[in-house]
């Protein structure tokens, strides 16, 4: 009965979730990228300062994933974050996907082709979450933001316009954690990652987020 409970309550939580993201007009990357910032209220200072300090509350993170795609299918993994910089998310199969970052260069990878690529952590929106110290409205410009149902949701945009996309982190105000994040991709394309069984300042190998790959053609 409890396990019932238990799960009802979680599909429930999730609903909301799904709900406030839901309600962001999410934009194309190309104009997002002329829009302006949202002025920053009292509110918003508040609640970025809520998630700095709760990015700012640990050195490493372990947790469990489910990541779904621009086409609506989901995949589940483990995640890895170690500051600074360094992130690994490695998903259950079928999906051979690894991606890892060493600080420096983001790895995505094909375990099974062994075949990848790599691009700068520093050009994706992801450099945020594995910031040595977390200051959003420095790092970015936010673009849209929304209270509701205990959950703040804030799509966040590069200031300096160098970094094509957006993040759009939600954070769960009542648990005092990340719920969710969705990256906008430059073609305006969703990808949203939900996090479950957090874990903060886990000792971790630092081999885990050395991956090497044969680079595609």
């Amino acid at each position: 009965m409890k396990k019932g409970l238990d799960m009802l309550k979680m599909i429930s939580r999730l609903m909301v979730v799904v709900a406030v993201a839901a309600g962001f007009a999410f934009v194309p990357a190309a104009y997002a990228a002329k829009a302006k910032g949202l002025q920053v209220t009292p509110e918003i200072q508040e609640a970025a300062q809520k998630i700095n300090d709760y990015f700012n509350s640990f050195q490493t993170m372990k947790g469990e994933f489910v990541q779904t795609s621009p086409q609506g299918r989901a995949s589940r993994g483990v995640m890895h974050l170690s500051k600074p910089g360094k992130l690994r998310f490695e998903y259950e199969a079928p999906n051979p996907l690894l991606i890892a970052s060493d600080g420096k260069w983001l790895t995505i990878k094909n375990k099974v082709k062994e075949r990848g690529d790599q691009v700068p952590l520093s050009s994706t929106p992801l450099r945020l979450i594995v910031s040595p110290k977390l200051n959003l409205l420095q790092e970015a410009m936010v673009v849209n933001f929304q209270q509701d149902g205990g959950f703040t949701t804030m799509a966040l945009a590069d200031r300096k316009g160098s970094m094509a996309g957006q993040i759009v982190l939600v954070f769960d105000d009542n648990r005092n954690e990340l719920q969710q994040w969705i990256i906008i991709d430059g073609k305006g394309q969703r990808t949203t990652v939900e996090l479950v069984n957090l874990e903060k300042d886990v000792k971790m190998n630092p081999k885990l987020f050395q991956v090497t790959i044969k680079r595609n053609q």
